[in-house]
């Protein structure tokens, strides 16, 4: 304990100028072993407070205050009981803490603190409970006994001490001064001081007596003054009683005003409810008549009733208080509303369903348009009749919203009847128009166009072409009359869709044009923004519009199979129309696009490209797989032909097309198999020169691109050159070697014996290559054999070369420069292997070019 005493004053409270009375090892009641210390401390310095302070030691021994309370806020100390073997107390604070003691003497010695500073200090003002008077009022161990003595003599000490006031030092300073003298001997002071002393009772006792007369004056006068204060006090009394009666009175008329301002208020406040209730829940009887009577035929009975209903709609929907639909009539009025809410509804929804099903039940006037203008159905009248009905599906929609989800169905379910009749209609005048027939005839003409290897319809025939014009469309026919359908579908289902959205009060979001370019997905950069999956379209007015016009998109199908069938490669027109159809409704502003519509004419597109995509494998296939004639002796095949014609078409059908990204891709597949066509002919079984023919086709094909000058084929027009080019050598040094076969063959003879080392100066001992054999070469070529020989080798060439690609000046020439080079080779090894011989050739290069030139002008 000495050692816990002298750590808490040294470490704890000492920095703090605190003086520790008293300490107390504690936990909760309850948490054993959680250990803190109550400390009982006060200020070292004045004034002094006291304090209880709870320090817990941390891990490291260290002290720690972790709370602290003055202790004037202590209000109770509970022993708990007065046994004195309980170590349980609790200290009432603001709040209650309990806490257990290490052992009884520590809680004994630790109360006694407590109280002799409540003693001491703090007026008694904490009350202790349940604590022995032994702890309280008993004796002390000897050395708290002389440290309470010691401590209580201390204060006895400080309170008995009263400094001395100026006047009495004053005093005692001037009778110091007047008995002076007499201070060095202090007895004789002291007595003279007693002497005076006495002599001043004597004087003061005589001045008593001598005052007994004013003293009995003083006394009657307080006995009167006590006399009149008792009749004072008297009437002060009977003044008192009557304020008291009147204040009671007071009291009451306060009451009284307070009830009456209370029953004021409520009044006012039972007032307006009443009129609230009274004004909101009240509904004319002429609005009451209407909806009961639900006259919805006439234009006034429809207005009235528009009227009662929104009349209705307000008295329904005020909120109240729960406890109102309590009171009777309240009760009572809201059991009418809903009654006629429910008989409108029915009568409503049984009239409107009544139109409905007439409308849709309509037929179809075929005479209303002539056979040779197409207009599409018009719905303004149908649209006109339901749209004084537009407020009440709007109060039916906030009034029952299950009962008005029904409501579009229904309206799809019976126009969508009208809508397949006049569609199918649409689209068979459209048939008939597109292929000039009428409906006996209309199947004929779309299966007639089906076969195609026939001599009617040949395959390759293109529109525009001789073969294919007889009993064929005109091929703008097919662009025109599907531009014509496009315009007259757009504002028949942007109409529906802006009425269903005005009558049916829907929300539709139109989704934002995006182009997202690159990938081979189907949402490419060519594709319109609408061809997004369905599911995200699938919103409420493209629902109702999908089951409406259910059969658009079939019909819209079927008659893009006609116009594909009308010739092999309308499928472009249908491609073109289709792409700057949808492109340019979602670029108009002129009015919104129908989100349906683009949906269907984007699945269209896919449909259409489809389609393209197929003629084009199709015709690549059928280019890469056709062979040529084994008779042919030159001049175009008939896939590069095709391939012209092809791009001359496309590129007129596409000349006014917003995107051609789609061409551009066919164009380079199609000129891929031209070209694996052409090089096909190397292992093919040609009576005539296969380089010759496929110099020929890849000069045609140069100079046809060229001509035309598209971007996405100039690699191809390049390969084109440079094919053309390795041919044409090709085939100049294949026939050259027809003039001087046999001299060309010695010399080859002689180079592969100087590759095999042989010195150039000993060529000519070897036999086979020795001056005679070479002698004997080149008597056999003189100049009039290599004139001879040159003209029979133009005849041939001019012969087998076709005229329209104008290529005999351009292979004579550069015949003539081989031979040239091949003349100049030989003359510079007979020179090397052969010198000093004096062998020469019996023509020299002068001779050769008066050869070439007696020829090209005998042929002019």
């Amino acid at each position: 304990m000495a050692s816990l005493w002298s750590s808490l004053e040294r470490d704890v409270f000492n920095p703090q100028s605190k003086k520790l009375l008293e300490t107390i090892c504690v936990w909760k009641t309850g948490k054993k072993k959680k250990m803190s210390i109550l400390c009982v401390v006060v200020d070292a310095l004045k004034p002094a407070q006291q304090f209880l302070v709870k320090v817990k030691v941390d891990r490291g021994e260290q002290y720690k205050i972790a709370y602290r309370w003055p202790l004037a806020e202590l209000k109770l100390v509970d022993g708990k009981t007065l046994d004195q073997a309980s170590l349980d107390f609790d200290l009432h604070f603001d709040k209650v803490y309990k806490w257990t003691a290490s052992s009884s003497d520590e809680k004994k010695t630790f109360i006694r603190c407590l109280w002799k500073l409540n003693h001491r200090f703090l007026s008694r003002a904490i009350k202790f409970v349940n604590v022995p008077s032994c702890p309280v009022e008993g004796r002390q161990r000897p050395q708290e006994d002389r440290k309470d003595a010691a401590e209580t003599e201390s204060q006895e000490e400080l309170s008995a001490y009263q400094e001395m006031t100026p006047k009495e030092a004053a005093d005692v300073l001037r009778l110091m001064e007047e008995y002076e003298p007499l201070v060095n001997n202090s007895v004789a002071f002291a007595e003279q001081l007693s002497n005076d002393l006495h002599v001043l009772d004597e004087a003061n006792l005589r001045a008593i007596i001598s005052s007994e007369k004013q003293v009995t004056k003083l006394m009657s006068s307080i006995d009167e003054a006590l006399a009149e204060v008792a009749r004072v006090e008297e009437t002060l009394q009977v003044y008192d009683e009557l304020l008291g009666s009147v204040k009671q009175q007071m009291d009451h008329i306060h009451q009284e005003n307070s009830l009456l301002h209370h029953i004021l208020s409520n009044k006012t406040k039972l007032m307006d409810e009443i009129l609230f209730l009274t004004t909101h829940l009240d509904l004319g009887k002429e609005h009451c008549e209407a909806l009961s009577r639900a006259d919805l035929s006439s234009p006034s009975g429809l207005k009235a009733c528009v009227a009662a209903a929104e009349a209705l709609a307000g008295c329904m929907n005020i909120q109240i208080q729960p406890g109102y639909r309590k009171l009777q009539a309240v009760a009572e009025q809201l059991i009418m509303f809903e009654t006629l809410k429910q008989n409108f509804e029915n009568s409503f929804i049984s009239h409107i369903t009544n139109i409905f099903e007439l409308q849709g039940n309509a037929q179809v006037d075929a005479l209303m348009n002539p056979f040779d203008k197409l207009s599409a159905p018009n719905h303004s009248l149908h649209h006109e009749e339901l749209a004084p009905y537009t407020p009440l599906t709007a109060w039916l929609r906030n009034a029952n919203p299950v009962l008005f989800s029904d409501l579009p169905k229904v309206y799809a379910q019976n126009l969508s009847r009208l809508y397949d009749r006049e569609i199918k209609a649409f689209f068979e005048q459209a048939k008939m128009l597109l292929l000039g027939r009428r409906k006996g005839s209309l199947q004929e003409g779309l299966e007639k166009p089906m076969v195609m290897g026939s001599r009617q319809h040949p395959r390759w025939s293109l529109p525009g072409s001789r073969e294919g014009q007889e009993d064929t469309p005109d091929r703008g026919n097919v662009i025109k009359m599907l531009e014509q359908v496009l315009r007259e579908l757009q504002p028949l289902c942007t109409t529906e869709q802006q009425f269903i959205e005005k009558f049916f009060h829907l929300s539709q979001n139109t989704a934002e044009l995006q182009v997202l370019e690159g990938g081979e997905n189907m949402a490419s950069a060519e594709d319109p923004p609408c061809t997004k999956p369905r599911s995200q379209l699938e919103e409420p007015t493209t629902r109702l519009l999908s089951e409406i016009f259910s059969s658009l998109e079939p019909e819209l199908r079927g008659f893009l199979d006609v116009c594909n069938k009308t010739h092999p490669f309308s499928c472009l027109q249908v491609l073109v129309t289709l792409s700057d159809s949808v492109f340019g409704m979602w670029g108009s502003s002129s009015a919104p696009p129908s989100s349906f519509l683009n949906t269907v004419l984007g699945n269209m597109l896919l449909l259409a490209k489809s389609s393209f995509n197929k003629c084009i494998g199709t015709l690549c296939k059928e280019i890469k797989e056709a062979k040529a004639p084994s008779k042919m002796r030159g001049g175009i095949l008939p896939s590069v032909s095709r391939f012209e014609e092809f791009v001359n078409f496309s590129e007129e059908v596409f000349r006014t097309a917003q995107r051609r990204g789609e061409l551009d891709k066919a164009h380079l597949r199609l000129a891929s198999s031209v070209f694996s066509s052409i090089n096909s002919l190397s292992s093919a079984n040609l009576k005539a020169n296969t380089d010759m023919v496929m110099m020929e086709n890849f000069h045609h094909i140069h100079c046809f691109l060229c001509q035309k000058k598209i971007q996405c084929l100039e690699d191809k027009k390049r390969e084109a050159k440079q094919r053309y080019s390795e041919h044409m050598e090709k085939y100049v040094i294949t026939y050259l070697g027809q003039p001087l076969e046999k001299l060309n063959h010695f010399f080859e003879g002689v180079k592969a014996r100087i590759a095999q080392g042989v010195k150039e100066e000993e060529v000519s001992f070897q036999l086979a290559y020795s001056k005679q054999e070479l002698r004997k070469v080149i008597e056999r070529y003189p100049g009039k054999e290599v004139k001879k020989a040159l003209e029979t080798l133009y005849r041939k060439i001019h012969k087998y070369l076709s005229p329209e690609e104008n290529l005999l000046p351009v292979v004579w020439h550069a015949m003539e420069q081989e031979l040239i080079r091949q003349y100049q080779e030989l003359e510079d090894l007979i020179q090397r292997c052969y010198a000093g011989s004096g062998i020469t050739m019996d023509f020299t290069m002068a001779d050769l070019l008066s050869y070439f030139n007696s020829i090209t002008l005998s042929s002019v």
